[in-house]
């Protein structure tokens, strides 16, 4: 149908004239509500993203002389990042002269992984930037 009939017919529903197809030869166009149209795609768009779940990266930082009780607690945070479906960037952060040791925050590290190898895998393996180790887990 022409262009002319089309918007007549259009403007006599009180509805518009929408393209819908610029690329098509002739060109696709649907009369429809366009104010209306609009609402529903922001709608369904509201809707999709209720449902997303975003992953974070929350980070632990360790010490290389960490003790026991104070591992367990910060690796039990990660492990609750972890079932909340984020991913974990485990720091080993060395002051001073303990740069000149990083096979103990190496160690420190293996253990968190290890600990946390039900709910976790190593995404990327330890390595030293700077005076930081840093690792970082993802959920199974």
């Amino acid at each position: 149908m022409d262009v002319d009939s089309a918007l007549a017919a259009a403007q006599e529903q009180g509805l518009d004239l929408v393209e819908v197809a610029p690329a098509a030869r002739p060109p696709v166009v649907r009369i429809m509500d366009y104010g209306k149209f609009k609402f529903e795609q922001a709608k369904m768009a509201r809707q999709a993203k209720k449902k997303q779940h975003v992953i974070h990266l929350k980070e632990v930082k360790y010490r290389p002389g960490i003790e026991d009780h104070d591992f367990e607690t910060k690796t039990r945070h990660a492990r609750e990042f972890l079932q909340e479906g984020n991913k974990v960037k485990v720091t080993m952060m060395f002051r001073g002269r303990q740069i000149a040791h990083p096979e103990l925050g190496k160690e420190v590290v293996d253990r968190v992984a290890s600990t946390l190898a039900d709910v976790a895998k190593v995404e990327s393996e330890a390595k030293l930037e700077g005076k930081s180790m840093i690792m970082i887990l993802t959920p199974r």
